[in-house]
């Protein structure tokens, strides 16, 4: 259940840094309202997860998530470019994920 809820909230902590980047400096109601839900909710899920599992483990897949989801939207979107080196480096943070998890 702990590696549930720290997927969960590796894509909240996604969805707030995309929502920060949109608020323009909390200047914009919805996404900065997008960015205190998404923060809690991953807090609370990293919290929860850490828990059970070890602190360097939890928050470096937390990270890790975080960070691949926030650049992938991005390239999707057109908000940044994409490039054969991105999705280098995005499979290596991916698979280090995974090699977290399976050594866990």
């Amino acid at each position: 259940m702990s590696w549930f809820i720290l997927v969960l909230s590796g894509v909240c902590e996604a969805v707030w840094a995309t929502a920060l980047g949109r608020s323009q400096g909390f200047a914009r109601l919805g996404p900065s309202v997008v960015f205190f839900v998404g923060i809690i909710a991953s807090m609370a899920g990293l919290a929860y997860a850490m828990r059970t599992l070890p602190i360097g483990t939890a928050y470096a897949v937390w990270v890790g998530i975080g960070a691949v989801l926030t650049v992938a939207y991005a390239m999707v979107t057109g908000e940044e470019p994409a490039s054969l080196l991105k999705f280098v480096f995005l499979t290596m943070i991916i698979g280090g994920v995974i090699g977290l998890k399976a050594t866990h």
